[in-house]
């Protein structure tokens, strides 16, 4: 049984205002496994890119949010996972908690005054103190972790299949599963979470795409496509691909990245 253990405004540079009217889906779907050209029921969605700001080229992001003017970051890698207090403005790490090497960060959620982030393999959830990133506990949950959000009253997992997992914020244990679906059928490979004006964003592990689901079903609504946000050239690894949300919940920005990315996108839905 899982169980709390106690514990010991201004934007940057680059991007001006420029339109991407969400590339049609299916022209990316041979990435989604189980999918095929054209199977694709949700609409593309439009969006348009209205900001950017410097993002740390060497963090590996596996979970993002956003808190009173910073972002919170967990990084990956096995002896490079770290949790981040980020000055979006900047780029600038404000504050940084390195893992223990064995341990591989994944999601990040915010939880009242509590930071929970997983891990990859290791079947364990750190949380830390969101002020001062003291040890704040931690609880075990089966299976792996990938992305990590929260809807007021349990954390959404996804561990790399359909399923998103419900847990008790607490206890770590399951409460409720849903599958996410659409006219093909299952969609797998889901990763970051997060959730944006009701819906539960959720990027697709290896593709640019970003499902909007709505929670309560599992059914994606529509897609978002982000291919060409950032420049092929520019990515240094077959690793760095899109793979972090996050939403300001004053202002409705939103934030998307990725592992080894330079900036960090302000998009605003269009269409």
């Amino acid at each position: 049984m899982a169980c709390i253990r106690p514990a010991s405004r201004r934007g940057g540079g680059g991007l001006s205002r420029r339109r991407f009217l969400g590339l049609a889906a299916a022209a990316a779907v041979s990435a989604l496994p189980g999918l095929s050209a054209g199977a694709f029921g949700a609409p593309a969605q439009g969006f348009e890119i209205v900001n950017s700001f410097p993002h740390d080229p060497k963090a590996f992001t596996q979970g993002l949010l956003y808190h009173e003017g910073f972002l919170y970051e967990s990084t990956g890698g096995w002896g490079t996972s770290s949790l981040r207090q980020v000055e979006l403005e900047t780029g600038r790490v404000v504050r940084r908690k390195d893992l223990p090497a064995e341990h591989f960060g994944e999601g990040l959620a915010l939880w009242g005054e509590r930071l929970i982030q997983l891990t990859w393999t290791s079947g364990v959830a750190f949380v830390h103190d969101l002020r001062t990133f003291g040890d704040a506990g931690s609880f075990s949950y089966a299976g792996q972790g990938w992305g990590l959000t929260q809807d007021g009253r349990h954390l959404l997992l996804s561990d790399g299949s359909s399923a998103l997992r419900r847990l008790d914020p607490t206890t770590g244990l399951e409460v409720g599963r849903t599958e996410v679906r659409d006219v093909a059928g299952a969609v797998s490979m889901l990763n970051e979470l997060e959730y944006v004006d009701g819906l539960l964003w959720a990027n697709v592990f290896t593709t640019d795409l970003i499902a909007r689901i709505d929670p309560a079903s599992g059914r994606v609504v529509s897609w978002l496509n982000f291919s060409g946000m950032f420049e092929a050239h520019k990515r240094v690894s077959p690793e760095a691909v899109l793979n972090g949300i996050a939403v300001d919940r004053a202002s409705g920005r939103v934030f998307v990245t990725g592992k080894l990315w330079d900036r960090v996108y302000e998009v605003r839905l269009t269409s």
